[in-house]
Formats: C-alpha cells, structure tokens, sequence
C-alpha cells in the first residue's frame, strides 16, 4: 500500500477515534453530562430556546418555540422532581407554528429555589401566574397543561385564574382523594408505618432505587444501562434534600387534595388523560375530575402507567391536538348561530 495512502488512513482513523473515544470515557465516567447534552441537543434539534424572565428577584427558567398566533398558546407544567425538558418527547409531535412554552417548577432546575418560598400547590400556582404575567403569555387565554404534580398546581391555577386560560389538560393529576390505593401510596403507608419517611420511592439514591422508580412509573418496561441509571441518579442527588421537603410540602393537608378542593371551581373545558395502569396515582381519579368539571373529556390509555409523556408522547400529542381542535370547531359553530 502506497505510504501517503497508509497515513491518510492512519489519520482519519485517529480523527474518528478521539471522538468515539472520549463518548466511551463520557459513558463510562460521566453519565450524568451525557443525559445534560441529550436534553440540549434535544432542545436544538426541535427548535426549542431557553429563556430566563425576573419577577422582582425571582427567576424563572423556561423553554418555547414559535410565536402567539391565532391558536392559543400552550403553556407545560412538569411533575415533582423533574423539569421543562420531559416535554420534549410530546414537543416532538407538536406543530412548529404552536406557540409553546415550558417552564422549570418552583425551585426545580433553573427557576429559583429559596428555603423561604411556599411551596404548597397554592404556592406554586401563584407563582406560576406570577411567570405568565412576566412573559405576559396571558394577554391572550392560552391552552394549560400539567402532569402529576405539575396537573395538581395547573388545576388550581385554572380555578383561580380562570380568566387566564381557554382550556386546560390534566395528565395523571395529583391533588385527588381515592378511593383505591395505589402501589405507590401503599409503599409510602408501610414506610411511615417504620418510620423510614425518608425513603422516598420517587426519590432515588442508586441506580438500583432509580430501576424501581422506573418500574413504579412505567408500565412499558424500558432496558436502561446500568450507566444510564446511575447518570439519572448523579443528576438527582445534588438536589434530594429539596425534593424531599417538597414532597412533604405536597403531601401536607394543606396541599395533599387541592385540586379536589378547587375543581369546582373550574369553568374551562377541560381534558383528562391517564394511564389504564398508573401505580402512583390511582386511574379512579380521572372519573373524580369527570363527574365534577363540567364539559370534561376523560381519555384512559390502556397498557400505560404514570409517565404518559414518556411512554405515549406521539398519543397524548394527538389527543391535545384533537382537544384543541374540537374546541376551536366549536367556537366557530358558535359564532356563525
């Protein structure tokens, strides 16, 4: 083989390997910075900007894409301990031409966490509207969606500021009384029963606690590499202490079934989705929702457990769609009688 061909080959092999090399040494010794650059290639690749905005010395983190239209706006409300980019996996089925926006909860990832905030679902909510009045999302009613927790404070921010928002979808919502246990409110009685509070199912220490959480949440087992899960848990750990004051924060009388307390209050159509299986808030909290909002429209996915954004974006996407697009029809019937 001629030599000039030889180290060209050397070379491109060398360019090829420093690459390949140092993801293998990311995977294997720093997992945690790979899932940080999956969310951000994520975000890139589907057109979606993070922003900050102030409210007097309070920050809050969000992400959008697109522009306010003759659509309303979608505005995204995560669960407890996650943040604005569990929503990429539904972003994805999304239309680019919808305005959408989704913010980091108080005190979770880039919006400001202090030791003075309340952190009650009332708390959250207040200052949720504080964050729409910032961006000023509210100059038009927009569309509001919230999961779990997420669904808990997007309930009762419907119910307070009702002149917010044109509709509303609530995904597996806390915030009901049941009148079925779930796996998960079973474990929570037996820890409390031993007086091990402090183990958290939905707060993770291991890789080993981070597969169970999966479990609890998943219906669809997912095959996740011994390194993924140790990454998702180096990502968590910094921030533990905080989730578990907020988890006792939400679980409080205060807080524990606000959205039961409020629902009556809600005037906007509203959507609600859940997961046939969902081990962490039990399915009979969607008929709860359906019997007390007027014109409601209840989905049950089948086979699907708590964590619908992950296991049926393009799904969920759709039904949203639909839900929109229902209304939208509707609008335009009554416009023309």
């Amino acid at each position: 083989m001629d030599l000039d061909v030889l180290n060209m080959f050397v070379i491109a092999g060398g360019t090829l390997a420093i690459p390949i090399l140092a993801f293998v040494a990311s995977f294997l010794l720093w997992p945690s910075a790979l899932i940080r650059i999956y969310y951000w290639y994520w975000r890139r690749a589907l057109g979606m900007q993070v922003r900050y905005a102030n409210y007097d010395d309070y920050q809050f983190c969000y992400s959008y894409r697109g522009r306010p239209g003759y659509r309303p706006s979608i505005l995204m409300l995560h669960g407890f301990s996650a943040h604005k980019d569990m929503w990429l996996s539904i972003v994805k089925f999304l239309p680019k031409n919808l305005h959408l926006v989704c913010v980091d909860m108080p005190g979770h990832e880039g919006t400001t966490r202090s030791a003075l905030d309340d952190y009650s679902i009332s708390g959250q909510a207040k200052r949720i509207h504080q964050f729409v009045e910032c961006i000023k999302l509210n100059r038009r009613p927009f569309h509001l969606v919230g999961t779990s927790m997420g669904g808990n404070v997007a309930g009762v921010y419907a119910a307070q500021y009702p002149e917010d928002i044109c509709s509303l979808t609530l995904i597996c919502p806390a915030g009901l009384p049941s009148t079925t246990d779930s796996k998960f409110i079973k474990q929570l009685r037996e820890l409390q029963e031993s007086e091990r509070i402090d183990r958290i199912p939905l707060i993770p220490s291991t890789p080993e606690e981070m597969a169970d959480m999966l479990k609890l949440c998943s219906y669809v087992r997912f095959k996740v590499p011994q390194q993924i899960l140790q990454g998702l848990v180096d990502v968590r750990i910094p921030h533990n202490d905080f989730y578990r004051k907020l988890f006792l924060e939400i679980v409080d009388e205060k807080s524990r079934h606000s959205l039961h307390e409020n629902m009556s209050k809600i005037k906007a159509p509203t959507q609600v989705i859940w997961g046939r299986q969902d081990q962490v808030l039990d399915v009979s909290g969607a008929s709860v929702l359906a019997s007390a909002i007027p014109d409601c429209h209840m989905y049950i996915l089948e086979n699907c457990g708590h964590s619908v954004v992950v296991e049926r974006p393009r799904k969920t996407a759709n039904l949203i769609l639909e839900f929109l697009a229902l209304l939208h029809s509707m609008d335009n019937n009554k416009k023309q009688a």
